[in-house]
């Protein structure tokens, strides 16, 4: 809608500007109006609120960053056991770690401070059955991810197929 008759009306001021409003203001004023009755009945819903979403319980992905730390362990076990895999090793558990840190940032938790213990079994006798080891759990970290990002929402859907995808990616390297 374009106004283009002069909205002022009446006597003019000392500075020989007419009284009334200018049509910058009504359409401010229109504008106002419109904002407010779109979002005044939904203010009522909480929807601007963002309870619900702390009233839910532990977040989801929670899991992720306690499995993402387990794995970063178990590859640094491994790499202290076996050094002549270390190379192979360590910038895997340097990926988990960081993605442990992303996942905790994006949820808003605290890393563990304590360093995780690596679990019973995980004491292999050779590399080649360090590596299976290390490459089941990559897989079942991997499957756990994939799960959870297809029921993730769409702002944490890229962080955790990308997890999953680093995951089949570390798996692989472990052949």
């Amino acid at each position: 809608m374009v106004l283009t008759w002069t909205v002022r009306i009446g006597i003019p001021d000392q500075n020989h500007r007419p009284p009334g409003h200018s049509r910058r203001a009504v359409l401010r004023a229109g504008a106002l109006a419109s904002v407010t009755a779109v979002t005044a009945p939904l203010a009522g819903c909480d929807l601007f609120d963002g309870s619900d979403e702390r009233d839910r319980g532990p977040d989801p992905l929670a899991g992720l960053v306690t499995g993402a730390l387990d794995l970063a362990a178990r590859h640094e076990a491994a790499a202290a056991a076996f050094p002549d895999l270390a190379a192979r090793l360590t910038p895997i558990a340097q990926a988990h770690r960081a993605h442990a840190a992303e996942l905790a940032r994006v949820i808003a938790t605290p890393l563990p401070s304590g360093a995780p213990t690596v679990p019973a079994g995980g004491a292999e006798t050779d590399d080649r059955a360090t590596l299976a080891a290390l490459r089941k759990a990559e897989q079942r970290g991997q499957e756990e991810a994939t799960r959870l990002c297809v029921d993730a929402p769409a702002s944490r859907a890229a962080l955790v197929g990308s997890i999953a995808a680093a995951r089949a990616t570390h798996a692989e390297v472990l052949r």
